[in-house]
């Protein structure tokens, strides 16, 4: 499968069952990253892709359904990193009040690419791309 995460500075996703942030330019290189393919999401992601031009589809368990294909993970479990073939890591070079953390062995991985790019909301977003 192919995993995307939003994480800040020290890996925080979630707090108080809430994502940390959202960013309109974040979402457009996710959909230039992802091309036609379909994005796995929990139903709690689905605000954030609705109305978009991603084109997903909501499943109890993302991570399962997603199979090879892309999955966006924010509310749900990782994961086991053995299945992740390609991983897209999107930080928002701030810290954030978190209470659950992106906690993942990227051992297996190596990264292939990093880019830095303004968003609407932040002035400055990371992006890395790692593959077996």
């Amino acid at each position: 499968m192919k995993l995307i995460v939003c994480i800040d500075k020290q890996g925080g996703m979630m707090y108080n069952r809430r994502r940390q942030s959202r960013d309109r330019v974040l979402m457009e290189n996710m959909k230039r990253h992802v091309g036609d393919d379909l994005v796995y999401i929990s139903l709690y992601s689905e605000s954030l892709f609705a109305g978009g031009d991603i084109k997903y589809r909501v499943a109890d368990d993302p991570c399962s359904a997603a199979a090879d294909g892309y999955v966006f993970v924010e509310d749900t479990a990782l994961p086991d990193p053995a299945l992740v073939s390609e991983l897209v890591v999107y930080n928002w070079c701030k810290i954030y009040p978190a209470d659950v953390t992106f906690d993942f062995d990227l051992e297996t991985l190596r990264r292939i690419s990093k880019e830095k790019f303004a968003g609407y909301s932040h002035e400055k977003i990371t992006k890395e791309v790692y593959r077996k």
